[in-house]
């Protein structure tokens, strides 16, 4: 589903909702279907050989840079425009760099969650997961980026996870409440889905 956006932008082809694309394909459809592809062919490579395991933001837009290079021009980049989706607003594309920041810092402060309790550590991995949805940080592949690198961060501290055993619908919707600040029902997924 594509994201609502605030003002007119010149990322789209004219008379679509295609975004403006490497391959110059304008019907959203194709786009999909070859975005998908090229993704899933670079996420089991990054599953392999992550880009880097610094964990902060860098890092983050390295995976998106990677998983998006083929087909966009601003992969890894910070978007411009003002985004929401199924009534969600997302962070102004202008506090972006501030927040992310901070809430890289604080991934950095708390040891990446390092040696926590089980139920700590799930705590954690939620509110990181609650910011990094909220940040949104990228025009298009916030949830692919978001996912890659939460399970890169779970592996370095011993556990495991594989959001394709995940129903996509019941993490769309836990996802949604927790931008509401209920965060009950993605503290269950995670907890059933983080393996020890």
């Amino acid at each position: 589903m594509s994201y609502t956006i605030t003002a007119l932008t010149d990322d789209y082809y004219e008379g679509t909702s295609c975004l403006v694309n490497k391959f110059n394909i304008q019907n959203e459809e194709q786009l999909a279907k070859l975005e998908a592809g090229i993704t899933l062919a670079k996420t089991a490579e990054l599953e392999r050989n992550p880009t880097s395991n610094s964990f902060d933001f860098e890092h983050y837009k390295q995976i998106h840079k990677y998983l998006f290079e083929d087909l966009y021009e601003w992969a890894g980049k910070i978007r411009t425009v003002d985004i929401s989706k199924k009534g969600t607003s997302f962070t102004q594309a202008e506090n972006i760099e501030t927040i992310a920041n901070a809430c890289f810092k604080r991934l950095k402060d708390n040891n990446y969650f390092k040696n926590l309790d089980f139920d700590d550590f799930i705590d954690n991995i939620v509110d990181f997961y609650c910011s990094t949805n909220m940040l949104h940080p990228f025009r298009e592949g916030n949830g692919r980026t978001q996912r890659i690198f939460i399970a890169q961060l779970i592996r370095f501290n011993g556990y495991d996870i594989n959001f394709s055993e995940i129903d996509t619908d019941e993490l769309m919707v836990a996802t949604i409440h927790s931008a509401n600040g209920i965060t009950d029902y993605l503290k269950e997924i995670f907890k059933n889905h983080v393996k020890h």
